[in-house]
């Protein structure tokens, strides 16, 4: 009893019509994986047709018994006489050997029954971490205080991306899931898978963070193909395969840091990068600036921040450092200058007594220093030197009231 082929080409042949019975499946989507096609009563005909479309693998069954099956596309023809022709397609290995295990015992078939498979790529499938997963970043390596030896930085990542898979062996799919239903569709399998595949992701991202590859957390969207094939080296999808299903694409699409892990990633960079450090002490620079432009009575304590600043960093926001800020902020030399003087007015002032002004002098007798008008030492009355009077019109020096040069009168 098997299959013998009658045509090869469009499934719309109207060779069909010179059979008895013609059983088909109409061309499956990618959210249908098996369909049950049968007779009106159960039974298929010497003689009728089977045919099977691109894409598809059809299994004759008999009372729970595999009794042929073809995953090459054409038209075929029931003969119950015939030996089974199990070596039709890609699957020719794997239906040989169900053959083996449940051959047709000769009886007269009671219940019979075409399987049809999809086989193409079934595509658009969502994955996605539920929960932030580790992984160690070696993009960021960081020295072991006990050792000196460089270690990752250990981070926690969301993954998110797509997946596609196909129907393997479509005799242990249906042994393992779809059974005998009448139709069995996408939507009963992926909730199952999608775990699956999390954790078998889970396996990869552990492998990628070993020294061996060393892959930037950052990089992991490229990293499509390399994930495909550690995975099937290491079978971390093995219970997928199990089911007669085999995950043939796998794409992350996107990685998500969790707010910790981006801090330490931020403070890796900043500890690592001087003109980072520097970039981090003229921003506040410059935000002081604002903040005494903003505010002419609090210009003092914003300009003293800056001072702070610019001493603590052994001046590394002063001089170059300052310019830049004042050019992107809005300010000019003579604004900034203009700033600081209401600052300097606003300094608190402190109390001066007053010194009078001295009017000591020498006695020419005894050369002592006098304060009065008497000398304390010897009595000498103190001696005013004579105002010296010059012309105004010719600068003679002048001893009478009248320039004895040009005759002018001196006051």
């Amino acid at each position: 009893m098997g299959l013998i082929k009658a045509a090869v080409g469009a499934v719309g042949s109207t060779l069909h019509d010179q059979w008895k019975e013609a059983i088909r499946c109409e061309d499956m989507t990618n959210d249908v994986l098996m369909v049950k096609k049968t007779t009106p009563n159960g039974v298929i005909s010497n003689g009728s047709t089977i045919i099977v479309a691109p894409g598809q693998c059809a299994i004759l069954y008999d009372n729970g018994r595999v009794i042929e099956a073809t995953a090459e596309e054409g038209i075929y023809t029931f003969d119950s006489s015939a030996t089974p022709s199990f070596f039709a397609g890609q699957f020719g290995d794997v239906f040989k050997e169900m053959w083996q295990r449940f051959t047709y015992n000769g009886a007269t078939a009671k219940q019979q029954a075409v399987f049809f498979f999809n086989t193409k790529e079934i595509i658009n499938n969502l994955f996605g971490t539920p929960a932030p997963v580790p992984f160690q970043d070696w993009s960021h390596p960081i020295p072991n205080q006990m050792t000196g030896v460089m270690t990752p930085l250990r981070v926690e990542v969301k993954c998110f991306g797509k997946y596609t898979f196909t129907i393997s062996n479509p005799a242990l799919f249906m042994n393992k899931i779809a059974g005998t239903a009448d139709v069995f569709t996408k939507d009963k399998l992926v909730d199952q898978m999608r775990s699956e595949v999390i954790a078998a992701f889970q396996n990869v991202l552990n492998e990628l963070g070993t020294s061996e590859h060393k892959v930037p957390v950052l990089e992991l969207p490229s990293q499509t193909d390399e994930i495909k094939k550690i995975m099937d080296e290491k079978v971390f999808d093995a219970p997928i395969r199990e089911r007669g299903i085999e995950l043939v694409g796998f794409v992350v699409e996107s990685v998500t840091l969790t707010d910790e892990s981006e801090k330490k990633i931020d403070n890796y960079e900043l500890s690592s990068n001087s003109f980072m450090q520097q970039g981090t002490l003229v921003g506040a620079y410059a935000n002081a600036v604002q903040d005494a432009a903003n505010n002419a009575n609090g210009a003092a304590n914003g300009f003293m921040g800056v001072g702070m600043m610019n001493m603590a960093s052994n001046g590394m926001v002063g001089g170059t450092a300052q310019a830049p800020f004042q050019q992107q902020q809005g300010f000019t030399a003579a604004q900034v200058q203009e700033q600081q003087q209401p600052a300097q007015q606003a300094a608190p002032v402190q109390a001066v007594v007053a010194t009078p002004a001295s009017n000591t002098w020498e006695c020419p007798n005894c050369k002592k220093q006098v304060d009065g008008n008497f000398c304390s030492e010897c009595g000498a009355k103190k001696t005013v030197a004579p105002v010296e009077k010059k012309c105004p019109n010719c600068g003679t020096k002048v001893d009478g009231k009248f320039c004895t040069e040009c005759g002018t009168k001196v006051e």
